[in-house]
């Protein structure tokens, strides 16, 4: 057992409740899971209709499918029904799963939110409740969905509340969840895992997507996570890799949940090598194996490039992590370099002098990035409001996450991107995408 499942199981085993501080990675779906499946299958009674014993909460879609995955293998001898509820796709297969009524129920909070106020899930039953990814719910803006979902829920039950930090609203939302708390805390978030060894190439942006072609020629780089900040961005670095002979697959919040589980699924199976990606995939997706971790582009918040190193390295094994920086994003790496406590050494590459054309476009005038801090919390959007797409969040049936919230304000899509002239916007405010 890892550190936190150590520790966790006897408390949890106990009846005891829970605030877990760890990273993704550290092995907590088994800490909290483990002992979840071992209650429900003692002297186990079928739910009731419409209703869940167990429900656990988690920010992102893949997160959702990607713990019900785990729940099911570890307790597939077991009769116990699970489902998954989460917003992109048709809520009518979600509500014909919880008609029968589920012992465990996994959900991203807009969804559930909106399937608990239509009265097709009862949360009057659930005696164990567990929030995962706190602190990314908080960034996505759903901890008011959280604290609407935590007042329908029975007083006694058993609790557990996951984090990788602790801010203010966290804290709050722990006093109204857990009563005398177990608190355990392993892989402080500053820590970037051992393992990974971490390279810097200093590039002009123009001639970023030329060095990621040169250096996806080693054929050890054999499959890669390439993160950008902006969704447009992912587009293009995909985009590029395709043409020139490289399967690659991109995911961000634009993409219908479909299209983002194929381009996992293709990934996962190693159709594709290089999954391009925002950091909607930067926490919770586990996938073995993964040899490098590229930056393309440096994120706004210095705490993600420890999520997105930890994307490699996982369960034991090594990963190197590059990074591209060009000069507008200096800022970032000295806030990185300072939260993990050490200086990233920078390595030469050996690309041709900048041509006419890339010289032009860096002449371009560029707005200078801004540090997304103190913006926490504060989700884009309306996520409340109503469309004629059906339900909360102009999606069909229910919220669209985070930055993604729905704007009624917002021009009409074209070609399932936004409009040109709101482009320079979008990426300003697409930290996280």
């Amino acid at each position: 057992p890892t550190p936190i499942q150590t520790r966790a199981i006897p408390a949890l085993l106990s009846g005891r409740d829970l605030l877990g501080i760890a990273q993704t990675g550290t092995g907590k779906t088994a800490a909290f899971g483990i002992p979840l499946l071992q209650k429900l299958s003692i002297g186990h009674v079928p739910p009731q209709a419409k209703q869940a014993k167990a429900l656990i909460l988690a920010p992102t879609r893949e997160l959702a499918v990607q713990i019900e995955e785990s729940l099911r293998t570890y307790g597939r001898h077991l009769n116990l029904k699970m489902t998954v509820i989460l917003g992109g796709v048709n809520q009518n297969n979600q509500i014909r799963a919880m008609s029968r009524g589920v012992d465990i129920l996994v959900a991203t909070p807009g969804r559930l939110l909106d399937l608990v106020q239509q009265k097709h899930v009862n949360l009057s039953a659930v005696n164990s409740f567990i929030v995962d990814e706190a602190d990314r719910m908080l960034d996505m803006g759903f901890i008011r969905d959280v604290r609407k979902l935590v007042a329908m829920l029975p007083r006694e039950r058993q609790s557990m509340l996951f984090s990788a930090t602790m801010p203010d609203d966290i804290v709050k939302l722990t006093h109204d969840m857990l009563r005398q708390p177990e608190r355990i805390e392993v892989a402080p978030q500053s820590k970037t895992a051992d393992r990974i060894e971490q390279k810097l190439y200093f590039v002009p942006m123009p001639q970023k997507r030329q060095l990621l072609s040169e250096l996806l020629k080693d054929v050890s780089m054999n499959r890669v996570i390439v993160f950008t900040r902006t969704k447009h961005g992912a587009n293009r670095v995909a985009e590029h890799l395709s043409r020139t002979g490289v399967v690659a697959e991109a995911i961000h919040g634009n993409k219908s949940q479909n299209a983002r589980q194929r381009a996992l699924d293709m990934f996962r199976t190693g159709k594709a090598r290089v999954l391009v990606a925002t950091d909607i995939a930067a926490r919770g997706i586990d996938i073995d194996h993964i040899s490098h971790v590229v930056n393309f582009e440096l994120p706004n918040e210095p705490e993600s490039y420890v999520h997105r190193i930890g994307r490699t390295a996982r369960a034991g094994g090594e990963g190197i992590a590059i990074s591209f920086c060009d000069a507008s994003e200096r800022g970032y790496l000295r806030d990185i370099e300072r939260i993990i406590r050490m200086k990233i050494e920078p390595v030469a590459h050996d690309l041709p002098e900048l041509t006419e054309e890339q010289r032009r476009q860096m002449e371009e005038p560029r707005r200078p990035h801004g540090h997304n801090r103190g913006g926490r919390g504060k989700p884009h959007g309306k996520p409340g409001g109503h469309s004629k797409h059906g339900g909360p969040g102009g999606h069909v049936g229910g919220h669209r996450e985070g930055a993604e919230a729905y704007n009624p304000h917002a021009p009409k899509k074209r070609n399932g991107s936004r409009p040109h002239w709101h482009r320079g916007k979008d990426k300003r405010r697409e930290g996280v995408a």
